[in-house]
């Protein structure tokens, strides 16, 4: 018998299936599921890790599945929003190297036992994530926010033009994902997820000069699909649009969004950013 992530009683579970996507994620899954604990339907599906990792998943708690992924679309996650036996429509899509935080988890408990989405019409919510980096939390500079909190009835990862180019794979881009209905509505939570992105550094540079390679030709062919919200849409195509991206990502991380107020880190963090953006142009 499946053991479950222990945390609230059954009848305290927050109605939410989260999702966890993992290929060789042992040295971090442990630490991911016990933080999510309080959800009532956990999932992890495992693309052939090769060290351990669905063992460690199925002893924390988790649900278990293997995705092999057949070279077209779905992708990974749309593929789970199809082919899983959720037990919830609403649905948490959580990265490996991230860390629920109690905040955030007293904060969507509290959205869904005052059934506040059924009652604002609201469909889905972007979720922030602060990015730690020599152990301690980075409270400036560039936070992702991302659609990962959602209902899957009325929200999905688009089928988009780049299954011949290297550098994703089985796994959807650095997109959101869009709505399927016309008068849904998007919130914004106010609490975070802990990102801990910068804990192998090798890995983290490998893997984004994969997904510079990838986003050049989306860029090149027009790509992208469609950001929800109209402001971010206009924004992200307008940087694309720029020249000297590297540097004014640099400035916008480090100077306008106060990293200098983390210290070391921040100036670390906001040359990543300028590093990932002359890796973009390389890329050409």
């Amino acid at each position: 018998m499946r053991k479950r992530i222990q945390g609230a009683d059954s009848d305290h579970k927050i109605p939410v299936s989260v999702i966890v996507v993992t290929k060789n994620e042992a040295p971090i899954i442990k630490r991911c599921l016990t933080a999510l604990a309080d959800f009532d339907d956990v999932w992890v599906v495992d693309s052939q890790s090769a060290d351990g990792t669905k063992v460690l998943a199925e002893a924390a708690g988790a649900r278990v599945v293997d995705f092999l992924w057949n070279g077209r679309y779905p992708k990974k996650r749309q593929w789970c929003l199809e082919t899983l036996d959720l037990k919830h429509d609403w649905v948490f899509f959580v990265d490996a190297d991230e860390v629920m935080t109690a905040p955030l988890m007293a904060e969507i408990r509290e959205i869904f036992s005052a059934r506040r989405v059924s009652l604002e019409g609201i469909v889905g919510y972007f979720v922030k994530g602060r990015y730690m980096l020599d152990g301690k939390p980075l409270r400036y500079g560039l936070q992702n926010n991302k659609l990962c909190l959602f209902d899957r009835r009325s929200v999905a990862f688009p089928v988009v033009d780049d299954l011949d180019i290297p550098g994703m794979g089985e796994i959807e881009g650095h997109y959101q994902p869009v709505l399927t209905i016309r008068d849904g509505q998007v919130g914004q939570l106010q609490n975070v997820l802990i990102h801990k992105a910068f804990e192998d550094q090798e890995g983290w540079r490998a893997r984004h000069e994969r997904y510079a390679a990838w986003e050049r030709a989306m860029i090149a062919r027009n790509a992208y699909p469609r950001d929800p919200v109209p402001a971010r849409e206009f924004l992200k195509r307008l940087f694309r649009r720029m020249p000297f991206r590297a540097v004014i990502a640099f400035l916008h991380c480090y100077v306008w969004k106060y990293g200098v107020l983390d210290g070391a880190a921040g100036w670390r963090f906001a040359k990543a950013r300028w590093e990932y953006y002359r890796m973009l142009r390389k890329a050409q």
